[in-house]
């Protein structure tokens, strides 16, 4: 199926399952393919739906740098919302994806039931800005000098991926194959538009802090660029709760699946039972222990 946007651009998207709403939205390296186990879990009781972002066909690929941007990622995130016919949704996303989700929340509130942020983080701490805005060029630079097949020989094995390869070498091998068909211009343009350009999460904590949707943060404890600002999220959005997956790296809900659905799982129906609640203020302190010394 198809969904418009409002700058012309046609997004391919999926359904599933029948129930409330659940939203999907993958991360860079990834497409609408990259949800199947949790699709295949979830469908039978939630009308789950994927789609691939601008740029990774069968979506449109738009040749202009100006069409891609972290608002446009929001703004297409609505889009497929809307062509869907969800006025309300459950969202889950993984690192881009988690970006748009958070800013979903940010910016549409009134659609967002509750969010699920998982690898999120990287290139937002202080210290890793410039270096994170100057990989992201170097790889948007080999994807159009170079194309997918090759960067992905590189990408598919980076620190937060082999231990996907380890742990699951038949699952790597598709990740590894869908990465090598993405479109190098939709990957390059991403790369710099999305992915550099957005804003650090840092610089939203005053916006995090006022959030009052429900959010689960899920990191893998080997997944070095999002564990620290999935810390920052946690301490920052007070109606948030963090999973860290043991032995785990940047493709977590396919190195384990079941490990992954199971904590989303419950989080889906605590907010639906209405009992994911803010966290007590009496809980933060700059105490250790509550005792107050001279």
């Amino acid at each position: 199926m198809k969904a418009p946007t409002s700058d012309g651009i046609e997004l391919y998207y999926e359904e599933e399952g029948r129930g409330f709403p659940l939203l999907f939205i993958h991360e860079f390296a990834g497409d609408h393919r990259s949800w199947a186990p949790q699709v295949r879990h979830f469908s039978r009781t939630y009308r789950c739906i994927t789609y691939s972002a601008r740029g990774y066909p069968p979506s449109d690929v738009p040749a202009d740098a100006a069409a891609y941007s972290q608002k446009r990622a929001v703004d297409d995130t609505v889009a497929v919302l809307d062509a869907a016919g969800a006025r309300h949704a459950h969202v889950v996303g993984f690192s881009m994806g988690g970006f748009a989700a958070l800013h979903l929340v940010l910016g549409h509130p009134d659609r967002t039931r509750s969010a699920v942020i998982a690898g999120v983080g990287f290139g937002s701490q202080p210290e890793k800005r410039e270096q994170f805005r100057r990989e992201s060029h170097a790889i948007a630079d080999a994807f159009q000098s170079q194309g997918s097949v090759r960067v992905a020989e590189t990408y598919a094995v980076g620190p937060g991926r082999v231990q996907l390869q380890n742990k699951s070498p038949g699952a790597w091998r598709e990740f590894a194959d869908a990465l090598a068909q993405h479109d190098a211009t939709g990957a390059a343009l991403t790369m710099r538009g999305v992915q550099a350009g957005r804003p650090s999460l840092y610089d939203l904590r005053d916006e995090l802090r006022a959030i009052t949707t429900p959010v689960l943060i899920i990191a893998g404890d080997e997944d070095e660029g999002s564990l620290e600002p999935s810390l920052m999220l946690k301490r920052t959005i007070p109606t948030s709760g963090l999973v860290i997956l043991p032995r785990t790296g940047h493709t977590a809900n396919l190195e384990d699946p079941d490990a992954f659905n199971d904590p989303v799982g419950r989080f889906l129906a605590a907010v639906e039972d209405d009992v994911w609640r803010a966290r007590d203020p009496r809980s933060v302190s700059g105490s250790i222990t509550g005792v107050t010394t001279p």
